[in-house]
């Protein structure tokens, strides 16, 4: 039997939009086994090394920023990734050791350091190539680890990029085993299906790779890779230029990684496709579109606020370009801007299935910058940060949260093992009505993430350009009117604003309303008819860190067959 061709026709995630997603676990658990086994086998293994590279043609631009300082640390023998280090002195081998995290071994086998040794000249190449000799020696054969796709993707990224620099360094044998090892890498990222949510941005990397490949194995890898951009290029790069998992940093990495593959196509003397082209033009709209008064990115559905060295290095190809529209309907998101005051919103319901493992359960969610300091955002859940699945939940983020529950969940148990933690049970009608004025901006927002429930939020924002002000009305509305006198049923309810970490809060003599300061210490009143006002402790991750931050929490009770309100509003403090 043809296990590979056994393992890719099972029923898979895109394959059972019907079956539950009790079924499409079993599905992918199943596949996952098989494709081990395949994997590993010697037929497989063979497979991907035949035919063999001639060698080296093209030396795509990663347009990422590298720091050539980290790389002369590592030659001096400290490898710092992530969230740990080691002590390797001048020639240790850090593949033949304990990894210190997780984290710190997924980076090591991504190849992370690499671009930071190129940057560092000479003495980084001939360090790099001693490296990928040692992880050569004893992960070059197939492991379920070192081999699967989160760990494999970006490696074959970081040695197509890194790959004619260090050639210049390297002897004949040592060229062609770097040309096998990204042919190798590049064919298996073309048939593992560990990740659906990542076949377009593997496409990508299989085409830039092909393009460092000379000869006919290297025009076979760009010919498949640009098949799959194409094919699926128009689901994930939304005609706004948001990504389809709604998460803006995701967006802002595959525009990197598609300016790396057309300067990789430009070498190669091969037009990018059209498709490619325009995929560019409305990420870089989108990236401007996200870009706060603060310089960093929105962090909404898993992604983080991204520096503004980052984003300028995303845009440098770009001129400026014009101005960014307020709205982008089709990501889902609305942005407020005033005369100090920024808002953006999200206003679109979370996405579903392989899409939404790094989405989070927080339909109206805002973050607010108040002339250049970002003073309410979320707790900034990142995929990178391991056992913090709770930080996707409606609580974690500044919008409303009834009882101890949440407007959707992440999956949990055999299911999670097998598809990713998605979300499920999320908001599914998320509508979105904005009105500019002279004076300012309407937006209202309302969903049927509390619907098991019984109940609607709806948050009406006015954003007062005048009075440089923001006003905002949570309600929590029945789906279905009841007898007022009948039982009574309260469940708590709370509107949160989450502070970044940079930011301070402090109760006044009323005990309602609330004085914030960010690093400008310029002061802003939160005044609101909340039964009760509460300031609590939150987190905020930066890079897959917590930080320690802390969170207003408007307090209230809501009768679902009633409904209730919270109204509050912002606005600059007096000689502050």
């Amino acid at each position: 039997m043809d296990l590979e061709r056994f393992a890719r026709g099972l029923p898979g995630l895109p394959a059972l939009p019907r079956g539950g997603v009790l079924l499409q676990a079993i599905g992918a658990e199943v596949r996952s086994h098989v494709e081990r086994e395949w994997f590993g086998a010697p037929p497989h293994r063979l497979a991907l090394s035949w035919p063999r590279p001639r060698g080296l043609a093209a030396h795509p631009h990663d347009p990422r920023p590298a720091d050539a300082e980290r790389g002369r640390r590592i030659i001096a023998g400290v490898l710092a990734l992530e969230d740990a280090a080691l002590r390797l002195g001048e020639a240790g081998d850090p593949f033949n050791m304990p990894s210190p995290s997780r984290r710190f071994a997924v980076a090591l086998h991504r190849f992370a350091w690499l671009p930071e040794l190129v940057a560092a000249g000479p003495p980084g190449t001939r360090r790099a190539l001693r490296l990928i000799a040692d992880w050569r020696r004893i992960f070059s054969r197939w492991n379920g680890f070192s081999w699967s796709g989160e760990c494999l993707e970006r490696r074959v990224f970081h040695l197509a990029c890194a790959a004619r620099a260090l050639a210049s360094d390297a002897s004949d044998a040592e060229i062609a085993d770097l040309a096998l090892d990204l042919a190798r890498g590049a064919r298996q990222l073309l048939k593992a299906s560990d990740a659906p949510d990542r076949t377009f941005e593997r496409a990508v990397i299989v085409a830039i790779a092909g393009c460092v490949l000379e000869g006919p194995v290297g025009d076979r890898l760009i010919t498949a890779g640009l098949k799959r951009v194409e094919r699926d290029m128009e689901a994930i790069v939304r005609p706004d230029g948001g990504h389809a998992n709604r998460s803006p940093e995701a967006g802002v990495e595959l525009l990197f990684d598609l300016l790396t593959l057309d300067d990789a196509l430009g070498q190669r003397g091969r037009p990018s496709p059209e498709g490619v082209t325009r995929a560019i033009d409305r990420l870089s709209s989108a990236t401007r579109f996200f870009t706060l008064a603060d310089g960093h990115l929105a962090a909404f559905h898993g992604g983080e606020a991204l520096p503004p060295a980052r984003i300028a290095a995303a845009l440098a190809h770009d001129d400026a370009g014009p101005r960014p529209p307020d709205t982008a309907r089709h990501s889902g998101f609305q942005r407020m801007q005033g005369g100090s005051l920024q808002v953006m919103a999200d206003t679109g319901p979370p996405p579903t299935g392989p899409l939404s493992r790094a989405a989070c359960a927080q339909p109206a969610a805002v973050e607010i910058v108040c002339g250049k300091d970002r003073l309410i955002t979320s707790c900034g859940w990142s995929p990178e940060a391991p056992g913090a699945q709770a930080f996707r939940l409606s609580d974690a983020a500044s919008t409303v949260s009834v009882g101890d529950g949440s407007a959707g969940r992440p999956l949990s148990g055999f299911r999670a093992r097998a598809l990713g933690p998605w979300l499920v049970d999320g908001a599914t009608q998320v509508e979105a009505k904005r009105h500019d004025a002279e004076g300012g901006v309407w937006l209202d927002i309302t969903h049927d993430g509390w619907k098991r429930l019984g109940l609607t939020h709806a948050r009406r924002l006015f954003l007062d350009a005048a009075a440089d002000e923001l006003r905002g009305e949570d309600s929590l509305v029945p789906l279905v009117q009841g007898d007022a006198a009948g039982p009574r049923r309260y469940l708590p309810f709370a509107v949160r604003f989450h502070l970044h970490p940079d930011a301070n809060a402090s109760l006044a003599r009323d005990r309602k309303s609330v004085l914030i300061r960010g690093p400008s210490n310029v002061g802003w009143w939160l005044r609101n008819d909340a039964a009760d006002v509460e300031i609590a402790a939150s987190a905020h991750f930066d890079h897959g860190h917590a930080r320690k931050a802390g969170q207003i929490v408007l307090k209230s009770q809501v009768r679902p067959e009633v409904g209730a309100k919270i109204r509050w509003k912002l606005v600059r403090a007096e000689g502050h």
